[in-house]
């Protein structure tokens, strides 16, 4: 039981790590915005839920007790606005730049969190979060929570294979391909990129509720940009940048590796398990550049048949 309870844990993790890959690939693999800012909006998204749910406190605004359903769409949309004025400014820049700018804002958005203890809990964090099914018990409330996270990553796939599809998907890609092109044939580049940019913000947001709801805790260490900006990163490089497929297998196929070499580190006795960690960071960042060297377009790739 415990083994099957493990593995849910680690399949939950893997799904909600899909959608923040999903929402990554709306900005990367279809328009080519290089946002290494994800860590932002995952953290608006993540304490919009966690003040919305979690039970009252004098610690902190917040503590309504709302149900799930009504936090995890205000976190989606949280994301979103919080992508709109962002996006208005920094989408101007380019590559590099760009992706010095949403790493600031991630910044912004975490010293915001640590330091303003009235509305965030600060250091401490929010706490009393519930967990949906919880009721149930184990194993059936973490079996069925699983199964609604999963059910949400399904829902956020299907719609961004409907995106990839739709006329607005091959607009986004013509703008990523030959943005000149794309303005030649009448589409507004600047538009173009602020729609994908607010719709993978809420796809992030979302996915910060869902990790909220997991802990059962928000606080600012818990949202560290090696976890929701660096993996995520990897997870859709090796996947294959542009497919929705591949963002999705490559999260569950890098957080199995994350997973596993943790449980390897626990196994070595005092330091060297402490060292091991970074060691597991470097192994990671190696397998990337193994990946890019080797098989660019990642594990699967931008299928752009019936496109």
């Amino acid at each position: 039981m415990d083994a099957l309870l493990y593995l849910a844990t680690l399949a939950t993790l893997a799904a909600i790590y899909a959608a923040l890959a999903l929402g990554l690939n709306l900005h990367w693999g279809l328009t080519g915005l290089m946002n290494f800012g994800g860590a932002g909006f995952v953290a608006i998204g993540a304490y919009t839920a966690a003040l919305l749910t979690a039970a009252p406190s004098a610690t902190h605004v917040g503590g309504f007790a709302l149900p799930w359903w009504l936090a995890w769409p205000a976190a989606a949309l949280a994301g979103a606005l919080l992508a709109l004025p962002i996006g208005a400014v920094s989408l101007r820049l380019r590559a590099d730049y760009l992706a010095i700018a949403t790493i600031g804002i991630a910044e912004i958005v975490r010293l915001f969190a640590r330091n303003e203890d009235w509305l965030t809990g600060g250091p401490l964090g929010v706490t009393a979060i519930p967990r949906p099914f919880e009721a149930l018990g184990n194993p059936a409330g973490q079996f069925a929570f699983l199964g609604l996270v999963a059910l949400v990553v399904a829902g956020l796939y299907a719609l961004a294979e409907m995106t990839a599809r739709s006329p607005f998907g091959r607009a986004l890609r013509a703008v990523r391909d030959d943005e000149e092109a794309a303005k030649a044939v009448g589409k507004n580049p600047a538009r173009l990129r602020l729609q994908a940019f607010v719709l993978g913000a809420a796809c992030m947001g979302l996915g910060g509720a869902m990790l909220t709801a997991f802990f059962k805790f928000m606080g600012p260490d818990a949202l560290e940009p090696v976890t929701v900006t660096f993996l995520v990163w990897v997870m859709l490089i090796a996947g294959g940048s542009g497919s929705n497929a591949g963002a999705v297998l490559g999260a569950v196929a890098v957080w199995a590796v994350w997973a596993a070499t943790d449980w390897l580190a626990a196994q070595l006795p005092g330091e060297l398990a402490t060292r091991a960690a970074y060691v597991r960071l470097f192994l990671i960042g190696l397998a990337l550049q193994v990946i890019l060297l080797a098989r660019p377009q990642g594990l699967l790739g931008e299928r752009m048949a019936g496109r």
